[in-house]
């Protein structure tokens, strides 16, 4: 038997509709997780600009880092550098392991300081979003140790941290709190020194995150003021400004960097300040898993004086 399509026309304009009603629907609940998503901690608002100036570089050093998997899930990271002015090196491994169905991680640290740090994760175990952590070091050489406990529990709009610093003196309670609604963020951090009875730190931050645009600024003691702003251009470009000052001096810092993504393997990163201090950074992957970077720091007001420093990176995980 045949069929015919009396109103086709009535046809396609309900399919287009379905369609329309579904890209809407599915729009609705994106901003709306956007707008319920967990916020970063108070030392992670504005680390989108942080990340701009600071990674990709490595002044006046000669590193190496190694990171690599065994079969049993452990991980190894190895880590040495030396200071070119100075000769110094200095070397650390850390060893890490995960019981994911018991939301735990074991750390082991040892650094060429002679210091040993072990340290204890719960996470998403006694209620979802809370993470203890234990952290313990011990200085064989003098005998020194220290603990710390910290607390976190991040849901939407909230991320909250507490962590206390144990002290022969007596603790440090470090605290911090961080609210977001509809792309803004308002952040509190103090610490307050149980032995003296004082508060220690006391800092305050305001933000705004929209998309590819993100702006924050900063108070700390009252006395210095800060903000960066973060933008990404386009998929290869991203800038970033960071201005700060001191209360009561005239030492005003002013930064501007960019990164630019030549290809899926190299980045180029430069970045400058009010100093005249101009920073490039090169970045690339040989193959997968190994890693190269190179970084120059020149002296914008002594350039023939000399004095300008060189890094190099090398980064292997296999």
């Amino acid at each position: 038997m045949m069929t015919f399509d009396i109103f086709p026309e009535a046809t396609s304009f309900t399919m287009a509709t379905i369609v329309l009603e579904h890209a809407l629907f599915w729009q609705a609940v994106t901003q709306l997780n956007e707008a319920m998503a967990v916020p970063p901690a108070y030392s992670d608002l504005g680390k989108s600009a942080k990340d701009i100036f600071t990674k990709g570089y490595g002044f006046g050093i000669v590193k190496l880092d190694l990171k690599t998997k065994s079969q049993s899930g452990v991980e190894f990271t190895t880590s040495g550098n030396s200071n070119t002015d100075t000769g110094k090196a200095a070397g650390n491994l850390e060893t890490k392991y995960k019981v994911k169905d018991l939301g735990l991680s074991f750390s082991q640290k040892w650094n060429t300081d002679n210091t040993l740090a072990t340290e204890i994760t719960l996470e998403d175990q006694l209620a979802q979003g809370l993470k203890l952590t234990f952290d313990t070091s011990f200085v064989p050489n003098t005998g020194k140790k220290s603990g710390k406990l910290k607390t976190g529990y991040k849901r939407d709009y909230i991320n909250l941290g507490c962590d206390i610093d144990f002290d022969f003196a007596g603790p440090t309670i470090h605290a911090a709190a961080v609210l977001g609604y509809e792309g803004w963020l308002a952040g509190y951090q103090m610490a307050f020194d149980t032995a003296k009875s004082k508060l220690a730190t006391n800092n305050f931050a305001l933000g705004y995150k929209a998309g590819d645009f993100q702006l924050h600024t900063n108070v700390n003691d009252g006395t210095e003021f800060g903000g960066s702003i973060y933008q990404k251009v386009n998929a290869d470009l991203e800038t970033a400004v960071t201005l700060a000052w001191t209360a009561g001096s005239n030492n005003t810092r002013l930064g501007i960097a960019a990164k630019y993504q030549l290809d899926k393997d190299a980045s180029l990163s430069a970045k400058v300040n009010n100093a005249s201090l101009v920073g490039v950074g090169y970045t690339q992957s040989l193959r997968p898993g190994v890693k190269l970077t190179l970084s120059a720091l020149i002296d914008g007001k002594n350039f023939n004086a000399g004095g300008h420093k060189v890094g190099l990176g090398f980064e292997l995980e296999a």
